[in-house]
């Protein structure tokens, strides 16, 4: 495990399950108790350890150690991070990021995306709050794809890609092994219907 992640705390608030929020300002507020704001270095320890926490399922990722933040940060768009964090202590409850697809220009508006919640935190409607305003955040950048590989055992990250508009769009059998079993991945995107139409 890298140097920089920390233990996840037990209790976390985590707000309204029905919340939607929207990035108008880079920040949003939702619910009585947590919003959606730009990702910062100060959150290194709790992002990396709820991205470990996420592998350690292993059905997150064929990663299997977080990395430590200096690469996580090189790797992502440093404008399309977010993390949702309770209003009150700023504790980190979830986070969103997108990496390039590619360096060619012609690939600029597609991006490959991550989400994850935090385990406390599952099921209260954070993966779609933070999913939402990301999207609305991709578009107003320019972003026409957004992609991801996700195991087909990862049933619940697939429904909520599903009822967010992406859709299935192949399966890459056997494609890589994890802890020494070759594993399939469904490739999942979506197209924006307001960028690039």
């Amino acid at each position: 495990m890298a140097d920089d992640i920390t233990a996840l705390p037990a209790g976390l608030g985590c707000g309204d399950p029905g919340a939607v929020a929207e990035l108008r300002t880079g920040q949003a507020r939702m619910g009585p108790g947590m919003e959606i704001r730009p990702m910062r270095d100060g959150d290194a320890a709790e992002v990396l350890a709820i991205y470990q926490a996420g592998l350690d399922t292993g059905d997150a990722s064929f990663e299997t150690v977080a990395p430590s933040w200096e690469v996580f940060t090189a790797s992502r768009l440093p404008h399309l991070r977010y993390v949702a964090a309770d209003a009150d202590s700023g504790e980190v409850l979830g986070w969103v990021a997108a990496s390039r697809v590619s360096a060619r220009s012609v690939y600029a508006g597609v991006v490959e995306h991550s989400v994850y919640v935090h385990p406390g935190c599952q099921a209260h409607g954070i993966g779609r709050t933070l999913m939402t305003a990301f999207i609305a955040a991709s578009e107003n950048a320019g972003v026409w794809t957004i992609q991801s590989g996700i195991f087909p055992e990862n049933t619940a990250s697939l429904a909520l890609h599903k009822a967010l508009g992406f859709r299935v769009v192949g399966t890459r059998e056997r494609i890589a092994r994890h802890h020494g079993v070759w594993r399939d991945v469904l490739m999942v995107e979506r197209r924006s219907p307001v960028v690039g139409t």
